[in-house]
Parts: C-alpha cells; sequence; structure tokens
C-alpha cells in the first residue's frame, strides 16, 4: 500500500504499508470519517477533525473502489492559512488593492477562474473572513464545505436529493443575504441565478473553470447569459495559478544560459541575479518551500461592457485590458515573481506556459 503526499501541488512518495495492514487502515480512516466500513464497491466521502499541536485540522475523506481493493484521498484543510489574509496570499500588492476595492462595491458579481488546486477556494474564504462581520449576513452554498468559520451559514450541496447550486442559491435569496458565495458555477442555471442575484443588491462571489480572467466573460455568454446581463453585472474576474516558492534555507544564486532568457522576450536588466534551490532537509531534496499566488485581474469597466453588449471576443477584451487598463497577465505576474527571487523559471514555465 503505497502512501503520497502532495507537498506544494507536487506528489511525492513517502512510505509503504505493509498489505496486510491495509484493511485496518482502511476501516480506521472510515470510522474517524463515520462512513460505512461494509461497503467496499461504492465511493464515499466524509470529513474528520484531528487535533495536532494543540490546533485543529479539518481532514475531507474520498474513498474510491479500484481492482486491488480501495483508494483514500485525504485532504487537509487547515483554517491557519486563511487567517494570513489576502496579503499573505503572495499576490502582488497592485492586485490586492483591486480586489479590496471591488469588495467595498454593495453589490454585484467577483469571479476567481482557474484550474482544479489553483487556489480559488482559498482566495474566496480570505476575502470572505475579512467582510465575516456581524452585521452582514453571508450565505455559501458549496460541493463540498471546504472550510468551516464561525459566523457564516454554510450549505452543502447534494444533488442526489435535488439540492444543486441553482436551488440551493435560490433559497438562500429568500434568507435576505448581503454577501453569497456559490461554490463553482458549473451550468446555465446556477449561472442565471447568480448573476440575477447580484443584479438585486448582492454582492456575488463564485468560481469557473477558464484558462484567463478574460475567457471568464465569454464563457458566461456560452452558457447561455444575455450579454447585457453579464456586462452589468460583472466588477472584476481574477485568474490565479500557484507556483512553488524557492526554498529560503538553500536558495543560492544559478546561472541561466542567455538562449533561454532570448526566448522569454522580457526586457530583463543587466546584472540581475537568478536564485534557484540547492535542496535541503527542510525543503526534501526539492529545492522549493510553500506557494504563492500569481494573478490576472481584469476590471470590468464600461469599455468592456459595451465590447461584451457588442459580442466581441475574448482576445479583444484581453488585448483592451493589457493596453489601456495595464492589465499584468498570468505570464507578466510570474516573470516579475522570477525576477524579484521568489520562484523560478522552470516554475514560471510549468505554471504559465500555455501563456
Amino acid at each position: 500500500m503505497r502512501v503520497r503526499y502532495r507537498i506544494d501541488g507536487i506528489l511525492q512518495d513517502i512510505l509503504n504499508i505493509p498489505k496486510e495492514n491495509l484493511n485496518a487502515v482502511t476501516i480506521r480512516i472510515k470510522i474517524m470519517s463515520r462512513l460505512d466500513i461494509t461497503t467496499t464497491r461504492m465511493p464515499q466521502d466524509g470529513r474528520f477533525k484531528v487535533k495536532i499541536l494543540g490546533q485543529e485540522v479539518d481532514f475531507r475523506v474520498s474513498v474510491l473502489p479500484t481492482i486491488f481493493g480501495q483508494k483514500i484521498v485525504l485532504r487537509v484543510l487547515d483554517k491557519k492559512n486563511l487567517k494570513v489574509g489576502l496579503n499573505g496570499l503572495g499576490f502582488s500588492e497592485k492586485a490586492v488593492e483591486k480586489i479590496k476595492e471591488a469588495v467595498r462595491k454593495p453589490f454585484g458579481m467577483i469571479l476567481v477562474t482557474g484550474p482544479t488546486g489553483s487556489g480559488k477556494s482559498t482566495t474566496l474564504y480570505c476575502i470572505i473572513s475579512e467582510l465575516n462581520t456581524t452585521d452582514k449576513n453571508i450565505i455559501t452554498v458549496e460541493d463540498p464545505v471546504e472550510y468551516l468559520l464561525e459566523g457564516l451559514t454554510q450549505i452543502q450541496a447534494r444533488p442526489e436529493i435535488g439540492l444543486t447550486f441553482a436551488s440551493g442559491l435560490r433559497s438562500i435569496l429568500r434568507q435576505s443575504p448581503d454577501i453569497v458565495m456559490v461554490g463553482e458555477i458549473r451550468d446555465s442555471e446556477t449561472a442565471d441565478i447568480a448573476i440575477k442575484a447580484s443584479l438585486t443588491g448582492q454582492l456575488v462571489f463564485s468560481t469557473l473553470h477558464t484558462n484567463d480572467a478574460a475567457g471568464a466573460l465569454t464563457r458566461l455568454v456560452d452558457m447561455g447569459i444575455e450579454p447585457f446581463l453579464v456586462a452589468s453585472s460583472l466588477v472584476l474576474v481574477c485568474a490565479q495559478r500557484l507556483c512553488r516558492k524557492i526554498c529560503s534555507h538553500c536558495k543560492e544564486p544559478v546561472e541561466i544560459p542567455d538562449t533561454v532568457l532570448k526566448r522569454i522576450k522580457h526586457e530583463i536588466k543587466p546584472r540581475t541575479v537568478f536564485y534557484h534551490g540547492r535542496g535541503c532537509d527542510r525543503c526534501r531534496q526539492t529545492g522549493y518551500l510553500g506557494r504563492l499566488g500569481i494573478t490576472e485581474i481584469l476590471e470590468v469597466d464600461d469599455t468592456i461592457r459595451d465590447m461584451l453588449i457588442r459580442e466581441r471576443s475574448s482576445d479583444e477584451i484581453k488585448r483592451y485590458s493589457i493596453e489601456k487598463q495595464g492589465m499584468i497577465t498570468l505570464w507578466e505576474d510570474s516573470i516579475q515573481k522570477w525576477l524579484a527571487g521568489q520562484t523560478t523559471l522552470e516554475e514560471v514555465f510549468r505554471v504559465t506556459s500555455n501563456e
């Protein structure tokens, strides 16, 4: 039985457990997660809490039947991550300022986009935990509920019994919320209700799977939402990725060949020093420790609203944002973090190569 940890987004082999202990480990985890120990041929989901070094850590559990027994994935959810706030996510100051400005709006929709595991939920929770005051009624509908936060009303979506994002969101709007968070916009019905909610006086947060910020606008239109509704509801779209930070314990200068630097097509000042991690015990010889957020923030202004109504492509919207708003793309942001000595060129290519 192989045990692997996903450390900073990359899977690493940790230990092997003898086959005869397989059942004991599986049953123990199932009991802790309050799952049915007699069911071995159906997938199951659960969660449990453990006190580690005096602090509570949540674990989300997924059990999957395979040909040779069951595969278990535990997801560690540490509430301590949310206390760092927006400033602790590694975003640039300009990005944090733009997000905070958008959040001050009384109503409208704010979207965070990116692939699975790019830190979208953590960003939204950080924003919401900063807005979480006694005078605000904050309701979330998620699948699954990731972090349990005090003062929030959190709903677990259950499509199998008819409690979908769309039906949950409809009911939420009868509860007079100030702020609504929808875990993910998966279909046109959820998108439609979320957008209409943002136009009737609520601040709505959600996530979407798109490659860049401009793609989110056209994705909503592709889902069948009227362009004028998208234009009048969206306030800001933040596309994000996570890249690994160089380990501070074994950080050292590194030479990068001129042929590689020429390919980057970015102005690099003479005598710039580049860094990488040599690899030490602290970072398990990887040279990386921790991660930071790379962002691309698109503010929806009157020109973009007009472009949406005239059904312009996402490429045109992106071009306008870069030229007129000075939008920093994911590629640009990652290059800036590399030049600042926070990450390596390999990570920049790994995370934003499609740019």
